[in-house]
């Protein structure tokens, strides 16, 4: 607690004798106004520069010097400007920006940090840029945050290889994972359909800690993570990237733009990947990675008229992976692998304009089919999934700008079935279910000088287990121009599918005891954020401490310790809970030179063996440093990522060692395309013994679920990027 006390003296004294402005541009044409993105807006005399969200505000902090002049510059509109003197310090803009056809159009380059906490946003919003992902190869989402400290990747087992996520050190289901809103990667594509998203269609990830907004629905209960796809009206003609390393994974991705009409614009987009390799570093019979290709395929089309704006998508994937004994391909009576993924799903979203600035009103729909199956030795799978939904949503204001509202309604139709096989021939688990859920929701959002709130709640009648009521709160408070106070309430909850979830924990020979009712898991979630932005010899920084305690009033636990031969899932009541204390830092040493540290502590527990214990394979203590660089003519690019994992927790006992990762990646940028070779795990860390019982794997003692750290060894790979301007 001292220690905590300290940070937040050390923050508080770092104060600014700056204060920012704030404000929404609109732009207004012969029918109608609507806000404005990617406006610059700059400060003529600070030279300081800053661009408009997607609702059209903005932020700036201001000089010492005043007064200076503040210019708004949009291609299509005309240019407009304001002078600011010291009594406008801490305003509340509002600006209308005129269309003009005989307006010089002005080319805004939109250069966004890779990685950095939101300014204007009241929710703690962490924003990954595509500029973040390209210091890492970056394959596919799993491999998106290598660079970042606030989500953990680890391997499932050791005979998949698959990865998941965890963010305030809960799993990656307590997560709501989005795509530009709409609900993604859900139910059975749980556990891989993370790996077929590749991470070079990404244009940016929101990663919202806590409880999100009620708009997006009732299942963010460790944090809410939005993805950005790359949008068609800024969509190169032809972009490629080929990615190769030492193990035997190829991979290829291509996406481009077309322009139909005026107003309809769409992107295509492709992944290929395979995985040839057969490596088995430990010696110990087994593939320390799958064989295996993944296809997918994104298009997407964009309308943007005078009154509406529409979008409209669909996705469709194969992934099929096989793996192992190094024998299996030539013995079937060895220990095999198979998962198998089909995958469609589309979506589509309109708006419509009011007459009224700051008035529309949005429609998403969503459809989904997933089918899943395979094998794990004798341990058989699958499952198929049908889901279907939408929302509706009217945004208004209430006399001005500084008070906003939304309300709507929601239905989602999910039809799921999934089952698994007991070791040796035993008996099925799994479950079947249809759900209906009707909800609605309200939620208000105030924007003043210095404070700024979201508060909302929702209510969802659900067929199976009755009416859920959700309320979430959100605070932003500018204690100065520079440093800014977030604090945050909310409710989650969601249906567990106790099969699909846990897909990797069949790699063991271990029993599943399956409950006999299953129960909603049900979250609270408290906490808040200090982020301190400052200069230092004329360069800049930031220092951002944030602490979240989540605990649960109903869990479904998942206990390895209560028996020797058996996993446990059991229903826990008010015996969960979660603390993550996390403080990071950066600053740009030098021109083109960033640098990043960041420490983790997690305090994650719960009702194991009868004892409160800290939940396994998760650690308490992580540390990250990263360190970028960019020569001036941008033609190399450096950077390096260490990560550091404390001692976890192992089931039965015992515990495994702290580790360290390294990965360094150089970039050669050319004109139209980019060559990029690196290595990860340079430290060539491995962990011993990963599959216990290897020698036999049909045995009871027979346990693959206990990966901690790589299995593979160090790893070298090489990428060429091309893009057709």
């Amino acid at each position: 607690m001292r220690f905590i006390i300290s940070i937040l003296l050390v923050l508080c004294s770092i104060h600014g004798l700056k204060a920012q402005v704030r404000g929404l541009v609109q732009g207004l044409d012969s029918t109608s106004s609507r806000p404005l993105k990617n406006v610059k807006v700059s400060l003529k005399g600070a030279q300081t520069v800053c661009y408009t969200l997607e609702d059209g505000t903005f932020e700036l902090v201001l000089p010492k010097k005043l007064p200076d002049t503040l210019i708004f510059e949009a291609k299509g509109y005309r240019t407009d400007a304001i002078v600011l003197s010291k009594s406008d310090r801490f305003a509340a803009l509002n600006v209308t920006l005129i269309s003009g056809q005989l307006v010089r159009e002005i080319v805004v380059n939109n250069a966004k940090a890779a990685h950095g906490i939101s300014k204007l946003k009241t929710l703690h919003v962490e924003e990954l840029t595509s500029a973040e992902f390209r210091k890492a190869a970056c394959c596919n989402l799993s491999e998106s945050f290598e660079t970042n400290a606030s989500v953990d990747v680890s391997l499932s087992d050791a005979v998949s290889g698959a990865k998941k996520i965890q963010l305030l050190g809960l799993d990656g289901v307590y997560t709501q994972l989005q795509l530009e809103n709409v609900p993604y990667l859900r139910g059975l594509e749980s556990s891989f359909g993370i790996q077929s998203v590749p991470g070079t269609w990404l244009e940016s990830i929101q990663l919202t800690k806590g409880g999100g907004s009620v708009v997006n629905g009732y299942e963010s209960m460790a944090g809410l993570v939005n993805l950005e796809f790359k949008k068609p009206a800024a969509l190169s003609k032809l972009s490629l990237n080929f990615y190769q390393n030492r193990f035997g994974r190829s991979e290829l991705n291509a996406h481009g733009g077309q322009t139909l009409s005026k107003n309809w614009k769409s992107g295509s987009f492709l992944h290929a990947s395979g995985v040839y390799g057969r490596p088995d570093h430990n010696h110990d019979g087994f593939l320390d990675q799958a064989q295996g290709r993944n296809t997918a395929l994104f298009q997407r089309f964009s309308y943007q008229g005078k009154k509406m704006e529409a979008q409209l998508a669909f996705q469709a994937y194969l992934d099929h992976k096989t793996g192992g004994q190094v024998s299996y391909h030539e013995n079937p009576a060895a220990y095999g692998l198979l998962i198998d993924n089909k995958h469609f799903s589309a979506f589509a979203k309109t708006g419509f304009f009011g007459k009224k600035p700051g008035q529309s009103m949005g429609v998403i729909y969503a459809l989904k089919w997933h089918e899943l199956s395979g094998f794990y030795g004798q341990r058989a799978f699958g499952g198929l999934e049908k889901r279907a939904s939408i929302s509706a949503i009217y945004d208004d204001i209430i006399g001005n700008a500084d008070h906003k509202f939304k309300v709507g309604t929601s239905l989602l139709v999910v039809q799921i079935g999934q089952w698994a096989a007991q070791p040796q021939g035993g008996a099925l688990v799994g479950l079947s279910r249809t759900e209906w859920v009707p909800g609605v929701f309200a939620e208000y959002t105030y924007s003043g000088n210095r404070l700024s709130a979201v508060v909302g709640a929702r209510y969802d009648q659900h067929n199976l287990i009755g009416g859920q009521f959700t309320p979430r709160a959100h605070l932003k408070y500018a204690l100065s121009p520079q440093l800014d106070l977030r604090l945050s309430a909310s409710k989650g909850w969601r249906l567990p599918n106790f099969v699909a979830d846990n897909v990797g924990l069949l790699a063991s020979s271990k029993t599943w005891i399956a409950p006999s009712q299953l129960r909603p898991e049900i979250s609270y979630n408290l906490g808040g954020s200090l982020s301190q932005a400052f200069r230092f010899k004329k360069r800049s920084g930031a220092v951002t401490l944030d602490v979240y305690h989540t605990w649960f009033s109903q869990q479904l636990v998942i206990d390895r310790d209560s028996l020797t031969d058996a996993i446990v899932f059991k229903n826990l009541h008010e015996r969960s809970r979660s603390t993550v204390l996390q403080l990071e830092a950066n600053y740009a040493f030098l021109r083109g030179f960033e640098g990043r540290l960041a420490y983790k502590y997690l305090s994650v527990q719960s009702l194991y063996n009868g004892q409160l214990q800290q939940q396994v394979l998760v650690p308490r203590h992580r540390f990250l440093v990263n360190a970028a660089y960019q020569t001036r003519n941008k033609r190399w690019e450096y950077d390096l990522t260490g990560s550091v994992y404390g001692r976890m927790r192992l089931p039965q006992g015992g515990a495994s060692n702290p580790w360290l990762n390294l990965n360094a990646q150089l970039t050669r940028n050319f004109k139209q395309f980019e060559c990029y070779i690196g290595g990860e795990n340079l430290l060539n860390y491995t962990q011993q013994q990963p599959i216990i019982a290897a020698a036999a794997p049909f045995s009871s003692a027979f346990d693959a679920t206990q990966v901690w750290a790589p299995i593979m060894g160090w790893n070298a790979y090489f990428g060429l990027r091309y893009t057709l301007k």
